[in-house]
């Protein structure tokens, strides 16, 4: 410490006294002490305060009050009685020792004001100094149970899963509450068919569901009870467990997912799922397990296999699954619901086409899903704008609208086995008979050799490269295909080929004109429909 002050007074020439009191706002630190004390010299002025004060005379008071004026210039003007104390005051000692002491008083504020910037600076500041009013109070403590509760274990407990699943639809049936619900409009939110092989439990949970309606009355009961999904058909097991049990079994899995605010999943309850012939049909061959859509219990399902979810028109929602490999097989998407007769042929039809043996090969798809056709209004003639402003009209009155599930049973067959009865295969349609096979490859063509409006360029883009060729307007265009079925493109020989021109397959204009099918000076895009 010593040293440090030997230093300070070194570089400041002030005494030992300063330099300690500047080392302690510094933490002894010589350098930050020499820099305060040439940035702040006014802070040194205060320590011979003490002893100046107490040898001091005592300042002469006035009766009079020391008071003025300032104007807008800063300047203070004194009355005469203020003239009158001043001068009251005596010599000029005296009125100079006035003067230090109030500097001196002026020195002690700033030196606090000084003290306490450096202990912020350096010590972190004095915490005793903190308006505690202005502190926020902390946040109370809160307990919740999130899932669980006393009465699950969560140590070797098999059935802490199902308690959480119950806890959930709890949940979602207390969500529920409020929104319109009956017998014909059941909570679609809370699974009604647990505890299903206990009557007294499967009443109560057909009360909740219906929103206690059946209870209401005998012929409300009734209803409720015409309407009550199938429980005695559903198997109450995770999904992977189904798909372990149907390969152990060598059983389809056939599920049913509803929105339960829609009549004709209700019809399914009422119609279908209580025939008895098909309810020995799927004790025989399937695993059922019915869902409503937001039952927790088919998010797995609902995830890789029911994509339009979301659309009504996709409801009633039935398919069956492969247990071996996961694969949907077939499927029922949307009204109109079969008649109870249709339904049992059609699952005749499907455990007739495929089998579990090994041995025996199960119908692949020979075709692809059908993309709806995109309609160019532009080039829609009145009568045709009217007719497909009526066709829209009527649909939207038939009922909902959205999209559906394609059925994959349907593309295994060819588009003359639909509605064959038992799905017997025929032959596919001769590739002959196909407008492609029947335009020449014999037919080579030769470029005119003439210039003119009555001769065309078009410019054919393949996925190698591109081509220009010359055609007379008036040659059908038949010429096209004609010319790249006789001269092939290299290494394409043999293999069927379309021709588009913006969007429009031209294997639909053949017998028009390349000037009526507007493609003089185009370009015509060539797509082979090689096979992967």
């Amino acid at each position: 410490m010593e040293a440090a002050v030997e230093t300070f007074t070194s570089f400041t020439g002030a005494t030992a006294e300063i330099g300690r009191r500047y080392l302690g706002m510094t933490d002894g630190n010589a350098e930050q002490a020499i820099q305060l004390f040439f940035d702040s010299p006014d802070l040194a002025s205060g320590i011979a305060e003490p002893t100046q004060q107490s040898n001091a005379p005592s300042v002469p008071t006035s009766s009079h009050s020391r008071t003025g004026r300032e104007d807008a210039s800063g300047v203070v003007h004194l009355d005469s009685d203020d003239d009158e104390a001043m001068r009251g005051l005596g010599s000029d000692d005296e009125v100079a020792e006035a003067s230090r002491i109030a500097a001196a008083a002026r020195a002690e504020e700033d030196e606090a004001y000084a003290r306490r910037l450096q202990e912020e600076m350096y010590t972190g500041g004095d915490s005793s100094g903190v308006d505690e009013s202005t502190v926020r109070a902390p946040l109370a403590r809160t307990t919740e149970t999130l899932v669980g509760g006393p009465d699950i274990g969560y140590e070797g407990n098999d059935d802490v899963h199902e308690a959480v699943m119950a806890q959930m639809r709890a949940r979602q049936f207390s969500r529920a509450a409020g929104r319109g619900t009956g017998v014909f409009n059941q909570r679609s939110a809370q699974s009604i068919w647990d505890d299903s092989t206990n009557p007294e439990a499967r009443r109560q949970a057909l009360s909740e569901a219906t929103g206690g309606a059946s209870e209401s009355s005998a012929k409300a009961a009734k209803l409720a009870e015409l309407f009550r999904p199938p429980f005695e058909l559903m198997t109450q097991i995770p999904w992977d467990d189904a798909r372990d049990k149907g390969k152990e079994e060598q059983k389809w899995i056939l599920v049913n997912i509803q929105d339960q605010s829609l009549f004709d999943c209700q019809r399914l309850n009422r119609d279908i799922w209580k025939d008895e012939k098909i309810r020995d049909a799927i004790k025989e061959h399937f695993i059922f397990m019915q869902y409503s859509k937001d039952d927790p219990r088919a998010n797995t399902y609902i995830q890789f296999y029911f994509r339009n979810k979301d659309s009504e028109a996709a409801y009633p929602h039935i398919t069956i699954i492969d247990p071996r490999t996961g694969e949907q097989l077939k499927t029922w998407s949307g009204p109109p619901v079969p008649e109870p007769h249709e339904f049992l042929m059609q699952l005749f039809e499907f455990t007739d086409r495929y089998s579990f043996d090994y041995t025996k090969k199960n119908p692949v798809a020979k075709r692809k899903a059908e993309k709806p056709k995109a309609v160019d209004v532009d080039r829609l003639t009145e009568e045709e704008m009217l007719e497909l402003a009526l066709q829209n009209s009527l649909a939207t009155s038939s009922g909902p609208t959205g999209p559906k599930d394609d059925d994959p049973d349907e593309m295994t067959k060819s588009f003359g086995d639909i509605g064959k009865g038992k799905g017997k295969e025929v032959e596919e349609e001769p590739a002959d008979l196909s407008p492609f096979s029947q335009i020449s490859s014999t037919h080579p063509h030769t470029e005119p050799t003439t210039q003119g409006p009555n001769v065309t360029r078009i410019q054919f883009r393949h996925s190698t490269g591109r081509i220009v060729r010359k055609f007379e307007v008036t040659d059908p265009v038949r010429r096209l295909y004609e010319w790249l079925k006789a001269e092939p493109i290299e290494g394409k020989d043999g293999i069927p080929f379309e021709l588009k021109d913006r969007g429009k397959d031209l294997i639909e204009h053949l017998d028009q004109t390349i000037a009526e099918a507007g493609l003089k000076q185009s370009t015509v895009m060539v797509e082979f429909l090689e096979e992967s």
